[in-house]
């Protein structure tokens, strides 16, 4: 028999549960809770253990893990033989399976790598060569009429495409919040607006260390570094340099939901030095996205937009879906990835320290989500973590935000049950008020209206809130004090 996970604690403000000499220890604390350290809290938590999910910010999934393309990968393109090209393959699969069981929005809507010049176009064989030594074989090339048969809206000089048929697009906001939410269900401590100022390693096995925080200080046995863009500063409070994080930003502008009928794949270019390049997809919430720019930075908080980035990306989607440039804008956004001068995940243990480092996951990240962190789990039992039988997770089925099912305003039963879900409060993404009265009240609360928008896709369309933003903005205030912790 295995025990029942008890439910984990969420904590935004006032000191931390007593982890002091006189306290318990946790077993592992994972630092950074973007996809992979809410993935990685979410698998330790299928152990006996004592873990904790410590997040600089106010909300889980606020840094990288919300600002990318959105992309379901299916590995093809990557180094063969690569730790990433391994769990994105195996990543693929588990997220797949893991959507579907958890309510998480995906759409297999296949990509097309578009060629533009003779150059793209002799690349294409060897893609799908590459493609079938990454175990992929579904992959095949297109000529110019069929690729124009596939997409009528394409540019003018095409000169072919490489079909890989599995790609799909999903959600990151609603991924990252379902591994959190289990996680904390099962039992993770998840402590927010806690970032970790200064590491004092234990000595040895016996001696804990020690995160000192503003909110005071967590005592670990084993510490695992999910840092993202921070991770190589993290790595430092251990005495590791093994790399070094070089931001890359990468800009994005967001179509209504008009242009969704003028695509029916991804749309890839063919990649470059700098990484996949610029792509033109829709997404799950029935938008299409143009981007990203690709500009190494030396400023790890710059993630604004820039006039020139934008016009960049406009010169790009007129090539690509000329159409597209008459639709609305919906929104601009920008991300960091967090890039390093090796061109694989830097994923490794350092079992005298019993410390880990999950370093250098780029946009492939959300993909490889759950193989990465089998990985990270398998790097600290060889690191001496003794990992205790498997239990069972406390299950999880997250609010719908795609368009590909039945939303709640269209839910007839659902409204009979509850009329909240029959009030739209937010008329460009239909989103309901008990959508975000529910939201308020979850497992993980969002910390703001951004959190909020990320939940429920609340104030996230045409008028990006002029309608619905004061009411919005009244449910959340009304909602937030205080902080329910559970």
């Amino acid at each position: 028999m295995t025990s029942e996970p008890r439910p984990g604690t969420v904590t935004r403000r006032g000191a931390l549960p007593d982890t002091s000499a006189s306290g318990a220890a946790y077993d592992v604390v994972v630092v950074g809770a973007g996809v992979v350290g809410c993935a990685l809290a979410r698998e330790l938590a299928r152990r006996p253990l004592r873990v904790a999910l410590v997040e600089a910010s106010g909300d889980v999934g606020d840094g990288t893990s919300k600002a990318n393309t959105a992309i379901l990968h299916t590995g093809f393109d990557a180094v063969p033989g690569s730790l990433e090209a391994r769990l994105v393959r195996d990543g693929r699969r588990l997220l797949a399976d893991y959507a579907q069981e958890s309510g998480i929005p995906v759409e297999p809507v296949g990509a097309l790598l578009v060629a533009w010049d003779e150059e793209q176009s002799a690349a294409l064989p060897r893609l799908a060569e590459k493609a079938g030594r990454n175990g992929y074989r579904s992959t095949r090339v297109l000529g110019p009429g069929e690729l124009r048969a596939r997409e009528a809206r394409l540019g003018q000089g095409a000169l072919g495409a490489l079909e890989v048929p599995d790609e799909s697009v999903v959600c990151p906001w609603t991924t990252t919040l379902a591994y959190a939410t289990q996680a904390v269900r099962s039992g993770v401590d998840l402590h927010l607006n806690c970032p970790v100022e200064r590491a004092d390693p234990g000595r040895d096995t016996d001696t804990p260390h020690r995160l000192v925080t503003p909110r005071g200080v967590l005592r670990a046995r084993y510490v695992v570094n999910a840092c993202g863009l921070y991770a190589d500063r993290f790595d430092a409070l251990f005495g590791r340099a093994d790399f070094t994080v070089t931001p890359r930003r990468g800009q994005l502008i967001v179509f209504d939901a008009f242009a969704r009928s003028l695509l029916r794949h991804i749309l890839l270019p063919v990649p470059g030095a700098l990484g996949k390049g610029v792509l033109v997809a829709p997404t799950v919430h029935g938008k299409v996205l143009l981007g990203p720019t690709a500009e190494n930075l030396d400023d790890r908080t710059a993630t604004e937009s820039t006039a020139e980035g934008l016009e960049g990306l406009l010169a790009q989607g007129r090539r690509i879906l000329p159409a597209l440039l008459d639709e609305e804008v919906t929104a601009v956004y920008a991300g960091l990835r967090a890039a390093t001068e090796y061109d694989d995940y830097r994923c490794a243990a350092h079992p005298g320290l019993r410390y880990v480092t999950a370093g250098g996951i780029r946009s492939t990240g959300l993909t490889a989500s759950l193989a990465i962190a089998a990985h990270l789990v398998e790097l600290l039992a060889e690191s001496g973590l003794v990992l205790g039988p498997e239990r069972p997770l406390a299950p999880v089925r997250m609010p719908n935000l795609g368009e590909a099912s039945p939303r709640p305003y269209r839910d007839a039963e659902l409204i009979a049950r509850d009329p909240e879900f029959g009030s739209v409060v937010c008329h460009c993404e239909r989103v309901t008020r008990g959508e975000i009265r529910d939201a308020l009240a979850s497992t993980v609360p969002p910390d703001s209206l951004d959190g909020l928008r990320r939940r429920t896709r609340a104030r996230g369309g045409r008028c990006q809130g002029f309608s619905c933003g004061a009411t919005v903005r009244s449910m959340f205030e009304e909602a937030r004090p205080p902080w329910p912790e559970r």
